[in-house]
């Protein structure tokens, strides 16, 4: 069957992280990506390495995010740019920009003017902080969202915040943005019309702070630190043993009887500061340490194998465990593709498997401006002349 987005064609506008793994989604279903890039320099993460590819010289920041999409090279600034983009936005169902708010605008290509020539457009802003309010016009990093957002408040050791691993503001903001597509091409299937969306880093952040938030509006409760720990469950975090670390999570106070049966401590169930979740709580130190001293008289794996028909835990695998893993193998999160200059390239996978409309890696992250002859062409019917001599006004 075709790709559930088989016929949708996307005008992408973004670079860096956000947008670009949201528009990598919906070309994941079968969307036609056109990403449209500064010529010569392209999307800034291009050059952010290294890593590179051996061959080809193509950085590992940009081929995560940029799979499934077609490469075309526009100067906006130029009045013969910005009347291509409107071409494209003629034949187009979204549209996807992540520039500072008012920038489109002062471009020509805001959503008021573009849905004048296509009133079904689907036009998707991904900014910092949204386009309203004091901070509208900042621009937005992950890392500057994570300290704001509150995210950094609660993530790392007591003394010491640290950021997230992976950006995962921006990710977050890519998710929010990919599922919003879906609603308002749905909605437009009923209405027939397009609409503007807006989505933030900021915001997607603090609506991503799940109980942590609740725990503050419900009970004023202020967030904090704790390492791998939990707030409100115990034990729910990471042990050393022998030789190496795991984590070890008990969701309920059955698990906990599990967890100190099968580490030969049966007893610790029955006592009454240890028998539910809130008396651990409550006790969190004592019992966390009882655990901690036994937890170091095995390895990893014998702890995995004791403990872990009855109780969620795992090794905290460093990254070439996980891309080994044999589960993760089997889910196909490891993929391959052929790339022009990279070789065979080994891609990280669809996350969501569908049963009659599968998610598929067709096309690899493309050179900078491989398809604008293409595009320019067949898409738009411009002949080989008219193309060459765009060339040669530096507008693509």
């Amino acid at each position: 069957m075709d790709a559930p987005l088989d016929g949708v064609r996307v005008v992408d506008l973004t670079r860096i992280l956000a947008g670009p793994y949201a528009t990598m989604m919906l070309g994941d279903l079968g969307a036609e990506v056109i990403k449209i890039e500064r010529p010569i320099i392209g999307d800034d993460t291009r050059r952010w390495g290294p890593p590179f590819t051996t061959e080809g010289h193509e950085s590992a920041y940009f081929l995560c995010v940029n799979r499934n999409k077609k490469s075309v090279t526009i100067d906006l600034k130029s009045e013969d740019g910005v009347e291509i983009v409107k071409n494209l936005v003629r034949k187009s169902d979204v549209l996807v920009e992540n520039y500072l708010p008012g920038k489109m605008d002062e471009l020509g290509l805001g959503y008021e003017a573009l849905k004048e020539i296509n009133p079904g457009l689907v036009y998707v802003s991904i900014s910092g902080y949204g386009p309203t309010g004091p901070y509208a016009e900042l621009p937005g990093y992950d890392v500057v969202v994570e300290a704001m957002g509150g995210i950094m408040a609660i993530t790392g050791t007591p003394d010491v915040p640290c950021k997230i691993g992976v950006a995962m503001t921006d990710l977050t903001t890519g998710l929010y943005a990919k599922s919003a597509v879906l609603a308002a091409l749905l909605a437009r299937g009923k209405t027939g019309r397009g609409q503007k969306v807006d989505c933030s880093l900021l915001e997607s952040q603090v609506a991503s702070l799940a109980n942590i938030g609740s725990n503050y509006l419900v009970a004023g409760l202020e967030g904090r630190r704790m390492g791998t720990g939990h707030e409100s469950i115990v034990p729910y975090q990471g042990f050393d043993a022998k030789d190496g670390q795991l984590i070890v999570t008990v969701g309920n106070d059955g698990q906990f009887r599990k967890l100190v049966e099968s580490m030969d401590m049966p007893t610790l169930a029955d006592e009454e500061k240890f028998q539910t979740n809130p008396a651990r709580v409550a006790n969190r130190e004592e019992i966390v340490g009882i655990l901690a001293d036994v937890f170091k008289t095995k390895t990893v794996s014998e702890w995995v194998d004791i403990i872990g028909t009855g109780v969620p835990c795992a090794p905290i695998n460093p990254i070439s465990a996980v891309f080994n893993d044999p589960q993760v193998l089997a889910r196909d999160m490891v993929q391959s593709v052929e790339h022009p200059t990279a070789g065979t390239l080994k891609l990280v996978g669809p996350a969501v498997k569908y049963s009659e409309t599968p998610a598929t890696i067709r096309i690899p992250p493309p050179l900078l401006g491989e398809h604008t002859t293409h595009v320019l062409g067949e898409l738009l019917g411009m002949t080989p002349q008219k193309i060459d001599h765009l060339r040669e006004e530096g507008v693509v």
